[in-house]
């Protein structure tokens, strides 16, 4: 179905509408309900990776037509082997402990009353996400884990692939006879959907937006309904002057050049100026060399000519493509002023063998994710163990950090008594 102009309000709604309603036989299924289903999308996603990869051709073509960044289309490519991690993906949330029903807390009260907290799923989420056509198996497969019905916009640049890996989601819905209308793909490219869907506050209950800053800002401006929002990944890399050479070269170069188009990727490198003359020749080198361009200031010039020159807008700037920006600083303290001005609260790491100043790194960043002596790049909830992530919150309200099934709970308190009236 392609939604045409015209009809995409009423298309939308009917879509939320039913969405929600939807939701209470899905947020009541029982563990190896869930289970069953996520294991019948993961085998259906690799016995359809022909079509998948048919249709994520016809994306490339579309996203080179549209002249995409090459880190964007990294991210939007799909191959054998990223189409088996979609669906070991989906396995892994199967495997992971049921967050509904879960028991936050419990007490007796004087009067004889039983509380307790209990997880509950939060409702419909709708989930607004670009280039990643992974993305729609890890939200939709988080989503129906935490028992929550997911309505998804891709970008106009993945939907072919993602409406194929929707339709292995919803066929597995239909063999454990829930309604395939828990988990919706919005069927057009136009960005008036996304408007409308912003609306629909009565039905849906979170947004949760994943792409560049543009999209971002966009949701949190139109939106009616909350949201958890994921802004920029302006990530850190910090080199004490105690920080083992060897391990600062590793994790500087993964950070930066493992996927250079991620939102965990680290634009800015900060190192102590102690030992900026006989640390950062061979890091620089270790970049440089593998393609990376590097910017700063004179003092980093002067130690390698092919360093460009920073400007100030580089330490706000998340580039996701092969750039990084270097600094020197006085020592931690600098390092962390330097973060708190520049950085989007994502993810921070320090390079250091000395337990005070990595102390003190770790609970001054204010970052969700803070990180010692090891790559940025580890920012992802599959890397925590949470199976896969929808995203990461760099908000404080609800969500931090990477969001996974647990994050898509909210909590009731159930009261329990024998007759107790108030007085």
């Amino acid at each position: 179905m392609i939604l045409k102009r015209k009809n995409i309000r009423s298309e939308i709604e009917n879509i939320c509408r039913s969405a929600k309603r939807a939701n209470s036989s899905l947020a009541t299924a029982s563990t190896s309900i869930k289970n069953g289903i996520l294991e019948k999308a993961a085998k259906n996603i690799s016995s359809r990776s022909k079509r998948i990869l048919q249709a994520n051709a016809r994306d490339m073509m579309y996203g080179k037509k549209k002249k995409l960044s090459e880190s964007l289309l990294d991210r939007l490519e799909l191959d054998v082997e990223r189409i088996e991690a979609m669906s070991k993906g989906l396995r892994d949330v199967a495997r992971l402990q049921d967050p509904v029903g879960k028991i936050i807390a419990a007490w007796d009260r004087p009067n004889g009353l039983k509380i307790s907290r209990v997880r509950v799923p939060i409702g419909t989420i709708g989930i607004i996400y670009e280039s990643r056509p992974n993305v729609t198996a890890d939200a939709a497969g988080l989503c129906l884990k935490s028992g929550n019905s997911s309505i998804l916009r891709c970008g106009s640049e993945s939907l072919n692939s993602s409406k194929i890996i929707t339709e292995c989601l919803r066929d597995a819905l239909k063999s454990f006879k829930l309604s395939a209308d828990c988990i919706q793909l919005i069927p057009t490219k136009d960005r008036k959907a996304v408007a409308e869907l912003l609306r629909m506050d009565q039905y849906v209950d979170i947004i949760v937006p994943r792409g560049g800053r543009g999209l971002i800002e966009r949701v949190l401006e139109e939106s009616r309904i909350p949201v958890i929002r994921h802004l920029d990944g302006i990530c850190h890399v910090y080199i004490h002057s105690s920080a083992n050479l060897r391990i600062a070269r590793k994790v500087v170069l993964n950070a930066k050049m493992r996927r250079p188009g991620i939102c965990g990727a680290a634009e800015t490198l900060l190192i102590d100026e102690h030992v900026m003359n006989s640390f950062l020749p061979p890091i620089l080198d270790d970049l440089i060399s593998n393609g990376c361009e590097v910017r700063g200031g004179k003092n980093i010039r002067s130690l390698d000519s092919r360093v460009k020159e920073v400007k100030d807008i580089d330490w706000d700037t998340e580039y996701l493509d092969a750039i990084i920006s270097v600094k020197s600083v006085s020592g931690v303290d600098e390092a962390i002023e330097h973060i708190s001005n520049h950085g989007s609260q994502h993810t921070d790491s320090i390079i250091s063998s000395e337990a005070g100043p990595t102390k003190n790194f770790l609970q001054r960043v204010d970052s969700g994710i803070v990180m010692h002596n090891t790559s940025t790049q580890f920012a992802d909830g599959g890397e925590f163990g949470m199976g896969a992530e929808i995203g990461i919150s760099t908000g404080k309200l609800h969500a931090r950090g990477p969001v996974g099934a647990e994050q898509l709970t909210t909590s009731k308190y159930i009261v329990k008594g024998n007759g107790q009236t108030r007085p």
